[in-house]
C-alpha cells in the first residue's frame, strides 16, 4: 500500500489567543472511501509534534486504517503563541481537546466513528477526551500515559535514585540549584533519557526532531509540564486522570515499557478504573516502545483496531 499523505489545515479559534490560529493535520489514506473508523494520532511533549509518531504509519500500510497525524496548537506546523509562555489560563485541557473536537469535525469523522492513540501527555489529552464521552470515539490507545502526574513524578525519583554515579549526584545538585539549562544538567540528564526515554543507540531522525520542536518552543512544555521529563512543576503537576477514567466508555489498550519514566505505578490507575482495559507492557522498551519494539507495537494495536 502505497503512503501518499494528504496535509492539510483546518482554522481553530482558540480562546484567549487573541489572533486566528488553525491546526496543522497530515492523513495517510483516505477517510471518506474508508468503511470504518480512522485513527487519529495524539503526540506527546506538549509541544513535541507529530513526527516521532511515523512508525504509526505502518498502521495505514498493514492494517488499511487510515492515520491522522496533528500538530498541536502551539508547536510544529500549527500556530505558535510564545507570547503565551507561562500563561496558565491559556494553556489548559479544555484548550487541547477543543483543538480535537475542532479537528475531529472538520474532518467529518463523527459519523463513521474515529479511534484515538495517544503517547505520553497526548495519552492524557486522549484519557481525559475520551471520559468525556465524545459522540464517534470507538477505541483507545494509552502508550507511554501517565493516569497520574503525582505518580508519574514518585516513579521518575525512584528511576533517578538508581541512576550511576556522577550523574545521579550531578541531578539531584543542579536541581537543588533550580539549575535545569546547564550542560553539565544536560549531559547528566542523558543518562536518565537513554534508559527510560528512548533506549536505542542512536535516536531515530524523528525522535530527535521531537526534542527539536520542543527546544525550538517550548512554550507550553515549560508552562504545562516544567524544564525536564522529570523535573514536573508546571501547571499540570497535580493532575490525577484516573478520577474521571470510569466514565470511558471506549474500550482501551494501555501500553508501556517495562523501563518506561511512565512506570507500572503511574499507569495502573487506569487499568484500575476503566471498565474496559487491557494493559500490556513491552519488555524491551522503555518511553518510545513504538520505535523500541515497532512490530510488536504495531502488532497490538492494529489487532486491537481491527477486531
Amino acid at each position: 500500500m502505497t503512503s501518499s499523505p494528504h496535509e492539510g489545515e483546518v482554522a481553530f479559534d482558540a480562546p484567549g489567543a487573541g489572533k486566528p490560529c488553525k491546526t496543522w493535520y497530515k492523513i495517510y489514506g483516505n477517510p471518506e472511501s474508508h468503511p470504518g473508523p480512522v485513527l487519529v494520532a495524539l503526540h506527546g511533549g506538549p509541544g513535541a509534534g507529530h513526527e516521532y509518531l511515523s512508525p504509526l504509519i505502518d498502521i495505514y500500510e498493514k492494517y488499511s486504517i487510515p492515520v491522522v497525524f496533528y500538530d498541536q496548537i502551539g508547536c510544529g506546523r500549527s500556530t505558535h503563541l510564545r507570547e503565551k509562555a507561562g500563561d496558565t489560563t491559556f494553556w489548559t485541557f479544555e484548550l487541547f481537546m477543543q483543538e480535537l473536537d475542532n479537528l475531529v469535525d472538520n474532518l467529518q469523522l463523527r459519523t463513521k466513528g474515529f479511534h484515538l492513540i495517544g503517547q505520553s501527555w497526548g495519552g492524557m489529552l486522549g484519557g481525559s477526551y475520551a471520559s468525556l464521552r465524545p459522540m464517534g470515539l470507538q477505541k483507545l490507545v494509552l502508550a507511554g500515559a501517565p493516569a497520574s502526574i503525582p505518580l508519574l513524578a514518585q516513579g521518575a525519583r525512584q528511576l533517578l535514585a538508581a541512576l550511576p554515579e556522577p550523574a545521579r549526584t550531578t541531578l539531584e545538585e543542579c536541581d537543588k540549584r533550580g539549575d535545569h539549562d546547564s550542560e553539565e544538567f544536560e549531559t547528566a540528564a542523558q543518562e536518565f533519557y537513554k534508559r527510560h526515554v528512548c533506549r536505542l543507540e542512536t535516536y531515530p531522525d524523528d525522535v530527535v526532531c521531537a526534542f527539536k520542536n520542543l527546544k525550538d518552543d517550548p512554550s507550553v512544555y515549560h508552562t504545562m509540564q516544567g524544564p525536564s521529563e522529570f523535573v514536573i512543576v508546571g501547571s499540570f503537576k497535580d493532575w490525577e486522570g484516573w478520577r474521571e477514567a470510569h466514565k470511558i466508555e471506549a474500550e482501551t489498550l494501555l501500553l508501556n515499557g517495562r523501563y518506561d519514566e511512565a512506570t507500572d505505578q503511574c499507569v495502573q490507575p487506569w487499568f484500575k478504573h476503566i471498565p474496559k482495559v487491557k494493559w500490556v507492557t513491552l519488555e524491551n522498551a522503555s518511553h518510545m516502545s513504538h520505535f523500541e519494539e515497532r512490530e510488536r507495537f504495531i502488532q497490538l494495536v492494529g489487532d486491537f483496531l481491527s477486531n
